[in-house]
């Protein structure tokens, strides 16, 4: 099983530990493209300030961003699950997994980019801010930069096994399951059900989004499971005690629909 995530805005101060190491990147073949994000970025940001607060849509009170960009080659780096902050990572608790839940992440989850394309939660990075709605002066809007290098990596990166896609938007913009790969790939969003004047009335509501996207991997990684396409990750998911109405695709070259309901936001 492969689990495509989305990155956190917010992320962890840069570790202590040695400078980024591009070469030691899961994902190889995006080293090309990462070498060129990241050589504007940093040009970007060392070159004028306020055009790059601009583009990386910072607010005044975000300009330290900036800095942290310049240093990018040389600051400390840590695992990109300590790196990654917010709702779903808190959620997720990577560092409270047992180590064969730990192993099992190190394995099978993707985390999204706008600077790095994608990288295992293992793989170790300096904290960066670089979303996938950024548009650089020199490379364009990274949702459609990263599509070609995406689309050469991802089909062995998702094996031959269950695909579950848990990103946001912006980050499907850069890569979308094609063909057989598509057939096995399961796309979720979570809803909330609630009873208004006798009508169930559902809608997303973003922090509870993340937060149980979190619960879902952590309780999957728990768990130990191991499906091996969307229909028994329906099922899977059913018996960890989630609410959830699937959608097989109607046509080839389409995802598995899943919608995932709750009564209860927290």
């Amino acid at each position: 099983m492969l689990v495509l995530l989305p990155p956190s805005e917010g992320k962890a101060a840069s570790g202590r530990g040695a400078p980024l190491k591009p070469e030691s990147l899961s994902l190889p073949g995006l080293a090309g493209a990462r070498a060129a994000v990241l050589d504007e970025l940093v040009e970007l940001c060392l070159a004028d300030e306020e055009k790059a607060r601009e583009v990386l849509g910072l607010s005044e009170g975000l300009r330290g961003e900036i800095a942290k960009n310049v240093e990018l080659r040389t600051a400390g780096t840590r695992p990109a699950g300590q790196v990654y902050t917010g709702v779903l990572y808190d959620a997720l608790d990577l560092a409270s997994l047992d180590a064969a839940a730990r192993r099992r992440a190190g394995k099978s989850l993707l985390v999204f980019s706008g600077l790095w394309g994608a990288v295992r939660v293992g793989d170790r990075i300096p904290s960066y801010r670089c979303s996938m709605g950024v548009k650089l002066p020199g490379l364009g809007a990274l949702g459609g930069f990263w599509r070609a290098p995406m689309d050469a990596v991802m089909p062995e990166a998702a094996g031959d096994g269950l695909v579950l896609d848990l990103r946001s938007s912006a980050y499907t913009a850069a890569w979308k399951p094609q063909g057989e790969v598509a057939a096995r790939t399961a796309s979720v969003r979570v809803l909330h059900s609630q009873m208004v004047n006798g009508v169930e009335k559902r809608s997303v509501v973003s922090h509870f989004n993340k937060a149980t996207k979190g619960r879902i991997v952590r309780d999957l990684l728990v768990a130990g499971a191991r499906p091996k396409d969307p229909a028994q990750l329906v099922e899977v998911l059913r018996d960890l005690g989630y609410v959830v109405e699937a959608a097989a695709p109607s046509r080839a070259g389409q995802a598995w629909a899943l919608d995932v309901v709750v009564t209860e936001i927290h």
